[in-house]
């Protein structure tokens, strides 16, 4: 995940402070440094460091002379507030039309996945606002981009606007406005072409579609793992277009985020979205708020919360709950509980938005966590409904059968129950409940 690096050096940065009673030069000067050190590593741009260090020094020249203060609490905040500064002060939402049709233009460099994500934001805002987008394949340079669209639409219900055996980009979007507006369409956005390095041709062509399409947004995908090369990006497509809002792919990946906190601070174009996964649905909007509490190893349950809203299935969910509540909890409900915890991504990635589990989160990278879960669910489906309500009833024959039906061994099978066992005695002593087996 992008500023995994940069969240573990400002952690540790804050050791020079935690249980001082107040702050001195001294500490404040060590902690300064090596979050210094930590930005410019990240590859966030250097000027803005500057202005960063030079920010945070000035405020924490304040909790110094101040004797009311917890030193480590008021660093807290004001590292956070001025990444919250770097970031954007406010979420950047879509720029919705008043009245009639709202207009997406997408634009950005071939490889950084502009048309997908024109189709991730279509789903969104149809799952998520209840709008009705509509997708208009205007990528008429790149072969095949205009069925890979078409695919995408598919995928999520969406339909799509293109027109065989036509080579001009402005007749299609001309075109596909005026469909829109006749059919019920209240968003549109726009699929453009892309090159391998900005030109002059890639430039008039999108201005010539601005000039028809009157968007309200101008979106620039930009690829995470570029570093710096997404202010430059920001800086020679604002330049001719005036972006309205960044959206940053592969998010998920192993980059050092510099350039996401440098391109506001740089271009003054927010992020509006980041991408996760391959999958239509990973996609979020961008939170500067949450997105700082997370770089400072502070979680970002609001986000969790969301994520289990929308993923869960509420009756199951509830189900299980009751049965904990009334002594009835059975392995059942615990293969329900795990495959519901599975649909909320990689388990090292949920512990990183649970405040004070960051730290434990690192542990969990060099496990297959997804095959062990499997290994648990084969484990159990391999049981019968008795069994899986008594599993106390299980004598070395059942478990035998149980670890050759699910390809597993006993031993397998032996921590399985007990790892059961031991969350009833946790539930128990929680008062939460009793399990009867």
């Amino acid at each position: 995940m992008a500023f995994e690096s940069l969240s573990n050096r400002l952690t540790a940065s804050f050791k020079h402070i935690v249980g001082k009673d107040r702050l001195s030069d001294k500490n404040m000067d060590q902690m300064l440094k090596e979050i210094r050190q930590a930005l410019l590593e990240a590859d966030v741009n250097y000027s803005v460091v500057k202005n960063f260090i030079n920010d945070v020094h000035q405020k924490m020249l304040g909790v110094q002379v101040s004797q009311n203060l917890n030193p480590s609490e008021m660093v807290y905040k004001i590292v956070r507030d001025e990444i919250i500064e770097l970031l954007g002060d406010e979420t950047s939402s879509l720029n919705y039309a008043n009245n009639g049709l709202t207009v997406v233009m997408m634009v950005g460099l071939q490889g950084t996945g502009k048309t997908t994500t024109a189709a991730k934001i279509a789903n969104l805002i149809k799952q998520k606002q209840s709008r009705k987008p509509l997708l208009i394949a205007a990528d008429l340079i790149r072969p095949a981009a205009i069925e890979q669209l078409r695919i995408l639409a598919d995928q999520c219900q969406v339909d799509m606007f293109a027109l065989e055996n036509n080579n001009k980009a402005t007749k299609t979007v001309s075109e596909g406005l005026m469909y829109a507006s006749a059919n019920g369409f209240d968003t549109v956005i726009i699929d453009t072409a892309g090159r391998l390095h900005v030109d002059k041709q890639l430039m008039n062509e999108l201005v010539e579609i601005k000039k028809i399409a009157k968007p309200n947004d101008i979106l620039l995908t930009v690829d995470a793992l570029t570093g710096q090369d997404i202010v430059n990006a920001a800086k020679e497509f604002d330049k001719y277009l005036s972006v309205t809002g960044l959206v940053v792919t592969k998010f998920d990946g192993d980059s050092r985020g510099g350039g996401v906190l440098s391109v506001k601070a740089v271009t003054n174009v927010p992020v509006k979205f980041v991408t996760t996964g391959e999958k239509i649905d990973d996609i979020d909007i961008f939170y500067p708020d949450r997105m700082a509490s997370r770089i400072l190893g502070m979680g970002d349950l609001e986000t969790l919360v969301e994520k289990a809203q929308e993923q869960f299935d509420q009756q199951l969910a509830q189900k299980a709950m009751e049965n904990l509540m009334n002594g009835t909890f059975s392995l059942d409900d615990m293969l329900v509980q795990m495959k519901q915890l599975k649909k909320l991504g990689p388990l090292s990635s949920v512990m990183k938005m649970i405040p004070g589990m960051n730290q434990f989160a690192g542990q969990l990278d060099g496990m297959d966590t997804e095959a062990m879960m499997k290994k648990q669910q084969a484990i159990i489906q391999s049981m019968t409904p008795y069994e899986r309500k008594h599993p106390e009833t299980l004598r070395s024959s059942h478990k035998n059968r149980i670890a050759k039906g699910s390809g597993t061994t006993v031993n397998d099978v032996n921590k399985l129950i007990n790892s059961f066992e031991r969350s009833r005695k946790l539930m128990s002593s929680m008062g939460l409940s009793r399990f009867r087996f």
